[in-house]
């Protein structure tokens, strides 16, 4: 005879296995829900853009029309502005790699078609170097790899090379503003002309490393490296390498670099740095140019670079802005582009800080239903003319990194939230608008192209990641995948090598982010290798409230416990 207590044991694994099948169901009918949600968010706001602004640049939502953005921006006065201009197609370029995700094969090959027919850049119009490489050649090189990619037949007729023509044309379009002094790039540059415009206003000499608005050397490398990796032209990879190896070189004793920079002379105008606008791509291309081409160089700076990022400028959860020359603190604010830093973490394993930062911008998302431009973190409130959301994406992308690391359903969760949102506070009739008054969620008359290239992608991936598992991507800072090909690389990182691949030129080795990231180790050469992984706080006014607060030291590589004073340390090891 059985004994009765063998019967209630059973009974209660019984409903624990069903209560987990019953809880995995529910959550992969959540997902499925929230995919075609987003689908539909991207779709309403694609066919608008078709329908009242194609093919000028970006749609305006309220009044039904259009903006030529493309050349508008940073053009305050609306100067120099082509006279025949009709647009570039900028958020149909934008599209491209999205409706491919999405599974709108149809639409992906008319879009190809019309850019392959109609696209021109031989126009006389003056456009900013950063925003054009990273939404149009971005956007075009990654098409072209999604095009030509025989697994995927998306083209039912042939496909011969007409989007990575028009990149190459767009490219050689840019060589003229590299040629400075310092070699690092001018901000602006006319297309048509192939001569950098520099007499218009005193920035014709500034530059800002990788800013919405500006950029000087530190996010070109990904596009630029691809297209001549494609192309066989070694000019486009030369010209940003040289760049960014200048700019590499300028960094301050604490190895932090500023926001803006005198191209001519190479001397800093702002001192004030941060991982915010200005410098966020800069640090995420280093990276991501490590993944995608293999070169340890890349790896090494980005080290050093998010070494000195933890020790000068995180203070808890948070990230303030420093001197690059003294580290000391200079603006005690969160910005919404900030909200790409978790999602970076991820990728080189940091788990522990990139939660405890999104966490951060969670909560400030739930106070406002949004996440604001900037929030003065000294004085708890917003910023008082910087109170706008432009439909960004950044809090969505490290929502699907994060879940992609952990798949926590707790991101799921999140992802909702930012669903529900954006529906509830910004979709119109005629798209979806940006916020101009997160306190009175007042609406403005703009649907920026990163909406179709960024925002709906990651939430899209986040409840459906199908096109991951087909191959390894990096996304460009914009949003665009670019595959991880064997063929790029020098040594290909083990961590990328799909189990798929069986014929590499190279043995597989271990990663450079799995030997150097963590723990602290000695090269051959008795060069210490600090570890980059959660950098313990050095400032003692910081408390903290919880273990998890702590993270992980950077030397042992140990949990860090909070101590009942509120101290960050190894109290429970000594």
């Amino acid at each position: 005879m059985i004994p009765p207590r063998y019967y209630s044991a059973c009974l209660l694994l019984f409903l624990l296995l069903l209560s987990t099948s019953l809880s995995q169901s529910h959550r992969a009918a959540k997902k499925k829900r929230m995919r075609e949600k987003v689908r539909n968010m991207f779709h309403h706001a694609y066919d608008n853009y078709m329908t009242h602004a194609f093919p000028h640049d970006e749609l305006k939502p309220l009044t039904k029309t259009f903006t030529d953005s493309l050349v508008e921006l940073g053009n305050l006065k609306l100067e120099r502005l082509p006279q025949d201009y009709n647009g570039s197609a900028l958020s149909l370029i934008e599209s491209l790699s999205s409706l491919v995700i999405m599974g709108n094969d149809t639409e992906f090959e008319k879009g190809v078609r019309w850019l392959s027919e109609n696209l021109t850049f031989d126009v006389d119009a003056r456009i900013n170097l950063f925003e054009c490489n990273i939404r149009v050649l971005g956007g075009l090189v990654s098409a072209h790899l999604l095009a030509s990619d025989s697994s995927k037949n998306l083209l039912k007729g042939s496909y011969k090379n007409q989007l990575l023509g028009l990149a190459e044309d767009l490219g050689k379009r840019f060589l003229p503003a590299f040629d400075t002094p310092t070699g690092l790039p001018y901000a602006w540059v006319n297309l048509k002309v192939k001569l950098s415009v520099l007499k218009l206003a005193y920035s014709k000499t500034i530059c800002v490393i990788a800013s919405n608005f500006q950029l000087c050397a530190g996010s070109l490398i990904l596009e630029m490296g691809a297209l001549s990796i494609m192309t066989g032209d070694p000019r486009y990879e030369s010209v940003a390498l040289r760049a960014l190896r200048k700019l590499w070189s300028m960094q301050s004793s604490l190895k932090l670099f500023g926001t803006t920079l005198d191209v001519s002379t190479g001397k800093w105008i702002e001192h004030s740095a941060g991982i915010g606008a200005g410098v966020d791509s800069f640090y995420e291309y280093l990276l991501k140019a490590h993944i995608l081409f293999g070169k340890e160089d890349y790896w090494r700076m980005f080290h050093s670079a998010y070494v000195a990022v933890q020790k000068h400028f995180r203070h808890g959860p948070w990230y303030h802005e420093a001197d690059m020359r003294t580290g000391r603190a200079t603006y005690w604010q969160l910005t919404s582009l900030q909200a790409f830093w978790p999602g970076l973490q991820v990728l080189i394993g940091d788990i522990p800080a990139a939660n405890s930062s999104h966490r951060e911008f969670f909560h400030v998302w739930k106070q406002f239903g949004v996440l604001p431009e900037r929030y003065l973190l000294d004085h708890q409130m917003l910023h008082p003319t910087e109170k706008y959301y432009p439909l960004r994406p950044e809090f969505a992308e490290s929502t699907f990194y994060l879940y992609q690391a952990t798949k926590d359903p707790w991101y799921i969760e999140v992802g909702e939230l930012i669903v529900n949102s954006l529906n509830l506070y910004t979709r119109v009739e005629g798209g979806f608008a940006s916020i101009k008054d997160v306190t009175t969620m007042q609406l403005e008359d703009h649907q920026h192209s990163f909406f179709l290239a960024e925002t709906c992608k990651y939430l899209y991936l986040l409840f459906d990641d199908s096109f991951m598992l087909e191959s390894n991507y990096v996304f460009t800072t914009e949003g665009h995948p670019l595959p991880v090909l064997s063929t790029w690389h020098e040594e290909l990182p083990e961590a990328y090598i799909p189990t798929n691949w069986t014929n590499l030129k190279r043995p597989r080795r271990a990663s450079a982010m799995s030997l150097q990231v963590c723990p602290a180790m000695t090269l051959d050469s008795g060069q210490h290798i600090e570890s980059a992984c959660h950098i313990p706080d050095v400032r003692s006014d910081y408390k903290c409230l919880t273990d998890e607060d702590c993270g992980v030291d950077s030397i042992t590589c140990r949990r860090r416990s909070c101590s009942m004073a509120g101290y960050c340390g190894l109290w429970l090891f000594l």
